[in-house]
C-alpha cells in the first residue's frame, strides 16, 4: 500500500528562499510553495496542508497577520505553523508563539535541521489527532456505558413500581398512565412558559420515569387494606395513608447506597408530596401553595384523575368529562390554581389516553404489555 506523502506549503516572498526551500524538502513531501499570503489562501481552498512553513516579514499581508486569519478557520485550526524570520529578537519570537505558531525557525536555515523540525511537529500533530480520536472513542464509549447503567437502573426500579402496581388489584396500569399525564402536564407548562425558573432546571429523562415509584410505600401496605372489597375504615385509611411516608424512606434507603441521583432526588419528592393540598388540607406534612414542591403539586393531577376514571370495589368509573369537572372544582383548594388551568389545555390527551387503555365490555383497564409500561425518553 503506498504511503501517503505529507503535505507542506512554503509561504515566503522571496523567490530564491522558496525555491531553496522546495529543494529541501521535495524527496519527503509534496510541497505547494506561494510567494504570498494569498497565494497561500488561494492554494488552502483546494489543498489540505499538514504543516505550513511561514515567513513573517512579506508585503502587503505579513506572518502575524496571515496566522490571525488562518487560526480564524475551524479547518485550520489544528495545522501546525512553523514561522520562518530572519528576526532574532526574543519579543518576535514570544508574539509567533502567542499567535499559534509551533515553532520559530532563524534563516538562513540548514536543511537537516528544518526537516527534523518539521518531522518532529508533524509527529506531533498526529499523536495530537490520535489522542484526540481515542478521548472521542472513550467518551461514546462512556455515554454507552453510563446509558446502560442508566437503562438497568430504571428497568429495576420499575419493575419494583410493577410489583406495588399487581399487588393492588384495582389500580393496573396507573403507574404508566400517570407517567403519560405527568409528561402531558409538564411538556404544556414548557410550552406557556409557566413555571419556567423550576422547571429549566429539570432533566426530564430522569424526572418522568422517576414518577413511577410515587406508590412505591404501597409494598409495606398490607393486602386486606390494599385489595378491600369496600371503602376502608378510618383506621385503615391512616394507615393506607402511610405509604407516602414509608415510600420516602424507601427511596431514602436506595440513595444511601448510590451517589446522590437527580432521578432519586424527584422520585423522593414525588412520592412524599403528591398526597399534599394547595390549601394545607393534604397529608402527611399539611403544606400549601407553592411550599408544594411542583413536581407533588403536578403529580396530585396526575394521580387524582386516574383515581376518577378507574373502576374501584366501592365506585364506578367516573367519565372523563366527570373526571375534568372534579378537577376543576379542585381549583385553589386541592389543586395548585395554575395547573389545574394547564390540565384544562390538555385534557383531551388524558381523554385519549383513558380511551386508548379502556375495555369496553369490562368497563375497566386493559392489561397493557409489560414493555409497553416505559415511557420512552
Amino acid at each position: 500500500m503506498e504511503i501517503r506523502r505529507r503535505k507542506i506549503i512554503l509561504v515566503d516572498d522571496n523567490m530564491a528562499t522558496l525555491t531553496m526551500g522546495k529543494n529541501m524538502l521535495k524527496t519527503f513531501y509534496e510541497v505547494y510553495p506561494a510567494p504570498s499570503a494569498a497565494k497561500m489562501f488561494a492554494l488552502l481552498e483546494n489543498v489540505q496542508p499538514d504543516l505550513i512553513l511561514l515567513d513573517i516579514e512579506m508585503p502587503e499581508m505579513d506572518g502575524y497577520e496571515t496566522i490571525r486569519l488562518l487560526k480564524d478557520d475551524a479547518k485550520f485550526l489544528d495545522t501546525p505553523v512553523i514561522f520562518l524570520t530572519a528576526k532574532s529578537d526574543e519579543g518576535s519570537e514570544l508574539e509567533g508563539l502567542n499567535l499559534g505558531a509551533v515553532d520559530y525557525m532563524s534563516k538562513p536555515f540548514s536543511a537537516p535541521l528544518l526537516l527534523k523540525r518539521i518531522e518532529t511537529h508533524l509527529l506531533f500533530a498526529s499523536q495530537k489527532k490520535e489522542l484526540r480520536k481515542t478521548n472521542a472513542n472513550l467518551s461514546e464509549t462512556v455515554f454507552i456505558k453510563t446509558r446502560q447503567v442508566f437503562d438497568l437502573e430504571n428497568s429495576v426500579l420499575n419493575t419494583v413500581a410493577e410489583l406495588v402496581e399487581f399487588r393492588d388489584s384495582v389500580t393496573g396500569g396507573h403507574v404508566s398512565r400517570t407517567q403519560k399525564y405527568l409528561q402531558f402536564l409538564i411538556e404544556k407548562l414548557i410550552e406557556e412558559n409557566i413555571y419556567q425558573d423550576e422547571v429549566s432546571t429539570w432533566d426530564l429523562n430522569f424526572l418522568l420515569p422517576s414518577a413511577q415509584l410515587h406508590d412505591v410505600g404501597k409494598i409495606a401496605i398490607s393486602d386486606a387494606i390494599l385489595n378491600k372489597p369496600g371503602k376502608l375504615t378510618e383506621e385503615e385509611f391512616e394507615t393506607m395513608k402511610s405509604h407516602v411516608v414509608i415510600g420516602v424512606d424507601v427511596i431514602e434507603r436506595i440513595e444511601q447506597n448510590t451517589s446522590g441521583h437527580e432521578f432519586l432526588r424527584h422520585a423522593k419528592v414525588i412520592a412524599g408530596t403528591h398526597h399534599e393540598k394547595w390549601n394545607g388540607g393534604g397529608y402527611p406534612l399539611g403544606l400549601s401553595g407553592r411550599n408544594i414542591p411542583l413536581e407533588g403539586r403536578l403529580m396530585a393531577i396526575a394521580d387524582v384523575y386516574d383515581a376518577l376514571i378507574s373502576r374501584r370495589p366501592y365506585k364506578k368509573p367516573f367519565t372523563t368529562r366527570e373526571s375534568e369537572r372534579i378537577i376543576e372544582e379542585g381549583r385553589g383548594t386541592h389543586f395548585d390554581p395554575v395547573l389545574v388551568d394547564i390540565f384544562r389545555m390538555v385534557s383531551g390527551k388524558f381523554a385519549e389516553i383513558v380511551e386508548e387503555y379502556m375495555d369496553e365490555e369490562t368497563g375497566g383497564f386493559k392489561e397493557e404489555p409489560l414493555e409497553e409500561r416505559r415511557i420512552a425518553v
